[in-house]
This record gives structure tokens, sequence and C-alpha cells, in this order.
């Protein structure tokens, strides 16, 4: 098995949020900046539900070096759901009335799914998720300009930041399947399932945060909609599909330059990793805004 713990590091990140931050965090797509937001009011769900999960595991996993890549993958993911909470927090603040409404049947659905459903189950789901977050992250780093091109810098390096470290861990629960179940179908359906879900619980929340603009109910901005969602798909659904093979491994997946050299700045210790300056996400590697010192 590779030593995948060599790649990875739980970074302590800080994303500094104007006091002005809104909602539209990217004001030339509101649709883009909700289906965001929607998707992360479900992190401080999911990803306690999948440590939960990997710490189960571990019970099982007698390989030294897997248990040494699950404990980064668990720490990894502490990290995004608590700088999510803080997100999430804000749009509350914000005014969104439908947050709380539906962190509750979020909460709900992971909270059954640890209690009822079964150990093969609980790490196909978590297996499903990392490998559509895994296409969902090259997607966004593809299409990074025009999806978070201008957008605010402190939320958009939170996306970016996010799924460069889920390109980081995507062998983990892989291995983790692989190691204390493998069935091909399991698999599959773990995939089909996690997506299916997801997907689902994301559209009621942005379709309930643009009722709430006043956006939802406007012709125009539904084609706007519709037209983001099938550009993302177009691209996601090529991606989704080599998953399907019963020989794939995201040992496969090459990772994209954008992400490596993101790797190797942070490493370096480049400052303003949480501020990356929207106005030159074309550049083939990710630009820190200039820092603002006090005179």
């Amino acid at each position: 098995m590779a030593d995948v713990s060599a790649q990875m590091v739980v970074r302590r990140m800080r994303f500094p949020y104007p006091e002005s931050a809104s909602g539209h965090w990217n004001p030339a797509r509101p649709e883009f900046s909700h289906i965001v937001n929607a998707a992360s009011l479900s992190m401080p769900f999911l990803e306690p539900y999948l440590i939960d999960t990997m710490r189960k595991a571990k019970e099982r996993i007698t390989d030294p070096q897997l248990l040494k890549d699950v404990d980064l993958y668990i720490a990894q993911e502490a990290t995004h759901f608590r700088q999510h909470q803080q997100w999430n927090k804000r749009l509350a603040d914000m005014g969104y009335k439908s947050v709380p409404k539906h962190e509750a049947q979020l909460k709900e659905d992971y909270d059954a799914f640890a209690k009822s459903r079964s150990f093969t189950f609980n790490i196909a789901y978590a297996e499903g998720f990392e490998a559509m977050g895994l296409t969902v992250g090259h997607m966004l780093v593809e299409d990074r300009e025009y999806l978070m091109g201008n957008a605010d810098p402190a939320v958009a390096s939170l996306v970016l930041w996010h799924f460069v470290e889920e390109i980081e861990h995507k062998t983990v629960t892989f291995d983790v399947f692989k190691a204390l179940d493998g069935r091909y179908w399991w698999r599959i359906y773990g995939l089909a399932y996690a997506t299916t879900h997801i997907f689902f619980r994301t559209w009621q929340a942005y379709r309930q945060l643009l009722i709430e603009d006043g956006r939802w109910s406007s012709l125009k901005n539904r084609l706007t909609l519709y037209g983001l969602l099938a550009r993302m798909f177009r691209k996601l659904l090529p991606r989704l599909a080599r998953i399907l093979k019963p020989s794939y491994d995201p040992r496969q997946v090459e990772d994209p330059p954008w992400v490596k050299q993101w790797w190797r700045m942070h490493r370096e210790g480049t400052a303003g990793m949480g501020e990356i300056d929207t106005t030159r996400l074309s550049a083939p590697a990710p630009v820190p805004l200039p820092i603002q010192r006090a005179a």
C-alpha cells in the first residue's frame, strides 16, 4: 500500500470573511453561490458521520500504514466541518430562515445512518461520498475561473482548500472499504446512495435559499440555474462513470497541476492561502492576495 500519509497534511486555515459578507459570495453567479452554500450546510453533519464511521473501521484494521492514513483523514475532516460551521453560522445570521430546518434534517439523516444501518452500508457510503467528492473537486478546479472568478476570496478559498484536501486523501476510504469488505456491488451501491442523498439534500437547500432571495420564481433565474447545472454535470458525469469500472482505483486519477501547486505553496509557507486572488484564477498556480500591513 502506498504511503498516502507522506502527502497528507492537517492544515489550520484562516478564512477572513468580511463583515459585509453576502450569501451571494460570487455576485456574478448567485445561483452557484447558493449551490455551494447548500452543500456547505451538510458538512457539519456529514463529516462527523464519516469520522465516526472511520473510527469504527479502525477497530477492524490491522495494517499500520492504513491506520495512520485513517488518523490523518479524520483530522482533515475535523478541520473541514469546523470551517464550514463558521460559514454556515454567517448564513443563518444573514437571515436565511431555512438554514436551521435544513440542518435539523441533515442531523436526523446521519444519526439514522449511524444507528440503524449496517457497518458495510456506512463504509460503502463513506467511500461513495469520497469517490463523488473527488470528481467534484476535479470539476471545481478545472472550472474555477468560471465558477469562482472575482468572487469573495475567503469563501472561494474555503471551497478550493476543502477540495484540494479531498483530492489529497482520495485513497483512504477506498482502502478501508477494500480491506474490510471490497464487494463491487456494495461499492457501487454506496456511490449511488451517497451521491443521490447528497445531491437531493443540496437541491432542497439551495431551492429554499433561492426562494428566500426571490430568485426561484423568476424564469430567467431558473434558466440560468439549469444552464449552470448542465455545465457542471457535463463535466461530472464522465468522471463519475469511471468509478463504475470494477478495476477503479482512485490512485489512477491524476492530481490536477493547480492542486499540486497549491500543495507546494502551502508547504513553502506561502501566506494568504485562505485568501486567494480570485481575479487571477486562470493562473496555473493559486495566487494569494497581498498581505495588508498596518502603517
